[in-house]
């Protein structure tokens, strides 16, 4: 019985002095596994006389229980501490902000987000997206568009030529969005609704221009077009785009080569307090041209102009962007400054809908 009781001495100091869960399973399976200390005088009870089972059968059962119990006492504490070990290694300062993901914290720019406007506006309307490339033949950039040779906006001051190929063509990076409509015209059958967005080039650059710039044009070519339906389309974009109720808009006779009549359009603002708002006040501003594409234009596209009427506008993207958004300057749009993207870009999920919101 001693032996025993040195055993259970021994076993229990074993089981304390486990220092994790692995060292503790290593002492259960020396004391109760299948051939473990105690298991093994287990056994050895029936080898015993009758007498000797009567004492030492509760003896070593006892011995079994008191260490099973030991070990699992001892599991708990070790768990525990575990435990508490990950809660102190793993903690989170819920007082901390939390740290934005990547797509909460990228911005869409400006002009990326007006594109997306545009696009919406005019869908509504029937319109479709055209594209073209921004390296243009002196055709399609003027020609085509009934400007006569030696008009001013063929010069090097407007315009970036490239150097002569091996046929002695210059071409040049296209100085308005226009060429896509010769494009479109020639390969699509009226009725035609597009607008044409993307960048343009020319030789400027002040708080208000730069070499390179975003512009859009609309264009509309069927059989009785009229400038009734331009005049509805300008007043609905502007109301949409600007979120405005009401718009009042100027047509003034103007000049374009490739339109006639042709207009500007100017709208009614309020610049009073360094801020220009819509819909109100006794000021105007000039936003965009427009006008009926000239016959000889739809000639130079292969349509009948006794058959088809057209109209066309066209605007700034980088300029509505300013009036809308309150942006001082335009060459801020293209510094690529971090600080200016987080002040005036947009949450890159924010996409704009008529009816969930054009600006988020």
């Amino acid at each position: 019985m001693s032996d025993l009781n040195e055993l259970e001495r021994d076993l229990l100091a074993k089981v304390e002095a486990a220092a994790d869960e692995t060292e503790l399973e290593t002492v259960r399976v020396f004391a109760l596994g299948k051939k473990g200390i105690v298991s093994e005088k287990l056994k050895s009870l029936g080898a015993m006389s009758p007498e000797e089972r009567k004492t030492m059968g509760p003896a070593i059962n006892g011995l079994r229980d008191t260490v099973a119990a030991a070990i699992g006492a001892r599991k708990e504490r070790l768990e525990a501490a575990a435990l508490d070990a990950r809660l102190a290694s793993e903690r989170v300062d819920v007082t901390l902000p939390v740290r934005e993901s990547p797509e909460s914290r990228g911005r869409v720019h400006p002009i990326s987000q007006v594109f997306d406007e545009l696009t919406a506006i005019f869908a509504d309307m029937g319109f479709s997206v055209a594209e073209g490339p921004d390296i243009e033949t002196d055709y399609y950039n003027f020609t085509a568009l009934n400007f006569p040779v030696g008009h001013p906006a063929r010069e090097m001051h407007d315009t970036f030529f490239m150097r002569a190929d091996a046929a002695g063509e210059r071409k040049v990076l296209r100085t308005h969005t226009s060429p896509v409509q010769i494009r479109t015209m020639e390969s699509v059958a009226p009725p035609i609704r597009v607008i044409i967005p993307g960048r343009t080039y020319r030789h400027d650059s002040d708080q208000t221009h730069t070499p390179m710039f975003h512009q859009v044009e609309g264009l509309v070519v069927e059989k009785g077009a009229h400038l009734g339906h331009l005049k509805w389309i300008l007043q609905e974009f502007c109301k949409a785009f600007f979120e405005i109720d009401d718009v009042k808009m100027r047509f003034r006779p103007s000049f374009f080569p490739f339109t006639e009549p042709s207009m500007e359009v100017d709208i009614q603002c309020d610049r009073s307090g360094g801020q220009v708002r819509f819909g109100q006040g006794t000021d105007w501003m000039e936003i965009l041209g427009c006008g009926m594409v000239h016959p000889n234009v739809l000639r130079n596209c292969g349509l009948d102009p006794d058959e088809y009427q057209g109209f066309a506008w066209g605007m700034g993207i980088d300029r509505i962007a300013m009036l809308k958004y309150g942006i001082p300057d335009l060459r801020d749009m293209f510094e690529a400054d971090k600080r200016w993207i987080e002040h005036y870009g947009f949450r890159a999920l924010e996409v704009p809908t008529l009816a969930g919101g054009l600006s988020g």
